[in-house]
């Protein structure tokens, strides 16, 4: 599993124009399936979301995480994520989960996260959406549950 977390002022989901999800101040995580992913992969993803120091404390320190703030979380599925571009020119998305599959996975997953922390948004699995943010920092940090990097 892999994820981009983007430390946000706010970011928003729309779809055809109509706003489907957003949040203020917090995370928006695009959020990517290998077709090898299980729920301990889930687990770690969540986990290490969850308490990733990136917020700044008084002093203006990194060390705080959106836990600590209450900030909220925005995950969007991005399948691209498995994108293969070391060949050719157009990239092979062999080792992302099947779509059937990943629809249902992700399901799963955000009904999980949401368990976990309850602040959680949510784009349209599979749709065709427009994601709006306003990066804070930046910060973007990437995340892969099999700590390939």
């Amino acid at each position: 599993m892999r994820a981009v977390v983007q430390r946000v002022k706010e970011a928003s989901v729309s779809i055809d124009g109509r706003l489907v999800a957003s949040t203020g101040p917090g995370l928006l995580v695009l959020i990517g399936f290998h077709k090898d992913d299980t729920e301990k992969d889930s687990d770690y993803i969540i986990s290490k979301i969850t308490s990733l120091r990136i917020f700044g404390d008084s002093e203006g320190n990194m060390n705080l995480s959106v836990s600590d703030t209450g900030g909220g979380i925005l995950v969007v599925s991005q399948f691209t994520l498995y994108g293969d571009a070391r060949r050719g020119r157009r990239p092979s998305f062999s080792d992302a989960m099947p779509p059937t599959e990943a629809a249902i996975f992700y399901d799963a997953f955000i009904k999980k996260f949401r368990s976990e922390y309850g602040k959680i948004e949510s784009g349209v699995f599979g749709a065709d959406m427009d994601v709006s943010l306003v990066n804070a920092g930046p910060v973007t940090i990437m995340l892969d549950s099999t700590r390939g990097f």
